[in-house]
């Protein structure tokens, strides 16, 4: 369940807001009283919002995209079928209604008078040439796995899509929402083939310019430097307030926290846990804490020695107190994780305890191992703080055992790429999770057929494993699905391809010039009802 709090604003913060009400001025706005009869400034159309982020986009293709920096940005560019509400509820988008005709066949009627940012018209037709893209081998979108239980799209008229399965698929809606499955230009589409045909690899022409339906469109992209997204005025709904916005990268947390407390920012995100109290006191925002369903995980790859062995990983699990990382360094905003799944997410059990922090019994298991001397390895992290923080905390506490841990940090594309590649041996990383179900989120992470980019950067193979998700995916009754991934959940918390560290809490630091903003429990920025004080 989407949950959102707010701190409560510090005295120094509500003095300067009455010293700021009293100031008055010809110039500001009429107010007005809301429910409670206070007075409220009435917001404003325009503006360019800025928002200083600490990762740039990978790609800005969304169809063979991973991550969530790309996604954050191209959610107000492209539009899928169906999306979340702020209720993480299924709603209408570009599909205004559908209904199951059958145990195969799911049927779909589209909005109408909908078009591209190029002016290309939205279709039955445009739908069908979207899925052959995701699914299409030669283009190899890394999230294709998400929708390979469509068999057939089949065009009813301009404005019903049928989507035919291969089996019965009860996630088929939640799979809708993810980032991946969006609606591209069609001539967008065809030209990024034409690109393929001259030697240009499968989403670079979609990466220079990505042609939505969505209430931004595309500007430039600056890399390593700024997003720009304008206002589409010609928007099928009700169209976004802001001119435009400016995903500005700043790596550095304490930069970020200055450009928005001197108006150069409007929104930053992250925010560093040790930074709430201080936004909170400077009188210039506040900080939005929005529940996630991701995992924050340490992995090993399990295809290299000794993290092949399970009693290895049991054992750094064992070593590895993830209370301690919660409260040392995340301030305790998120929780614990018990196991990969959050209690969000559809398929969530806990009735298998995590394995303990116990470092006698983690010596037992090295010494089992034939490692009781220690051995050398190296765990790599890209250049989130916290990330880096709990790399440090792991080197520390595997030193206790005679591990010896070289920590290697990374910008994020290189990252992504070489942990794609399994050129690494432990990793820190995070997974969120946008459709809401079991089956997207173990399936990724630890089905033998999705190593690598597909998302099982532990090269995790375990046959037990992937029976029991394909037989989960291919389950109806509710009942029988959440007792395989019960049994998943299990094998997975036992077999220790990954330590299981925490869920995360999204922490934004949000102007007092602005209202409206959201953000989903994926890390999406929900910016269509952003406005100016």
């Amino acid at each position: 369940m989407h949950n959102k709090k707010f701190l409560v604003t510090t005295l120094f913060a509500i003095f300067a807001l009455v010293l700021a009400a009293c100031s008055g001025g010809s110039d500001d706005k009429p107010a007005k009283e809301n429910e409670e009869g206070q007075e409220q400034s009435e917001g404003k159309e325009g503006g360019d919002l800025v928002i200083a982020v600490l990762s740039d986009a990978a790609t800005l293709d969304p169809q063979t995209a991973t991550d969530v920096p790309t996604a954050a940005v191209l959610v107000n560019v492209v539009e899928g079928l169906v999306t979340k509400d702020e209720n993480d509820e299924i709603v209408p988008a570009l599909a205004k209604s559908w209904e199951n005709i059958d145990d195969l066949t799911w049927e779909f009627k589209l909005q109408e008078g909908v078009k591209f940012h190029d002016g290309e018209d939205f279709t039955a037709e445009v739908v069908k040439k979207n899925f052959e893209r995701i699914l299409d081998p030669e283009v190899a979108a890394p999230r294709a796995f998400l929708f390979e239980v469509i068999e057939e799209v089949k065009v009813i008229d301009d404005h019903t899509v049928q989507i035919i399965t291969e089996y019965p698929f009860a996630p088929l809606l939640a799979h809708l929402n993810h980032p991946v499955g969006v609606m591209l230009s069609p001539a967008l589409i065809e030209a990024d083939y034409e690109g393929m045909k001259a030697g240009r690899q499968p989403g670079a022409v979609v990466a220079e310019g990505p042609i939505g339906t969505g209430m931004f469109k595309f500007k430039s992209w600056n890399p390593d430097d700024a997003i720009v997204l304008e206002r589409n005025d010609d928007y099928w709904q009700e169209g976004a307030n802001v001119d435009t916005i400016t995903f500005k990268v700043v790596p550095e947390s304490g930069t970020r926290v200055a450009e928005l407390e001197t108006g150069y920012a409007h929104l930053i995100e992250p925010v560093q846990p040790s930074e709430v109290a201080g936004i909170e006191a400077s009188g210039k925002g506040t900080v939005d804490i929005t529940d996630g369903n991701s995992l924050s995980y340490v992995a090993f790859n399990t295809e290299k020695p000794p993290f092949d062995n399970p009693k290895v990983r049991q054992a750094i699990s064992m070593l590895i107190d993830t209370d301690e990382i919660l409260k040392g360094i995340y301030d305790n905003y998120g929780q614990a994780a018990k196991g990969p799944l959050a209690p969000s997410v559809f398929g969530y059990s806990d009735k298998y305890p995590p394995l303990k922090h116990d470092v006698e019994k983690a010596k037992q298991l090295l010494e089992e191992a034939g490692l009781g001397d220690g051995f050398k390895t190296s765990i790599w992290t890209n250049d989130n703080p916290q990330r880096v923080e709990t790399a440090v905390l792991l080197q520390q506490k595997l030193k206790e055992v005679n591990i010896d841990v070289e920590i290697e940090q990374m910008e994020w594309g290189t990252y992504l790429d070489k942990t794609a590649n399994g050129e690494h041996e432990m990793f820190i990383l995070g997974l969120s999770n946008p459709v809401g179900d079991a089956d997207y989120f173990l399936t990724q992470l630890f089905h033998s057929k999705n190593k690598g980019a597909s998302g099982n950067r532990s090269f995790y193979d375990n046959p037990e494993v992937d029976r029991l998700l394909d037989e989960a995916r291919q389950e109806i009754d509710e009942a029988k699905r959440l007792e395989l991934y019960e049994e998943v959940q299990k094998v997975l918390i036992e077999d220790a391809p990954m330590v299981y560290v925490y869920h995360q809490a999204y922490l934004t630091g949000v102007s007092n010039d602005i209202d409206g903003y959201w953000i989903n429990s994926s890390g999406h920025y929900m910016l269509k009802d952003v406005k100016f004080k």
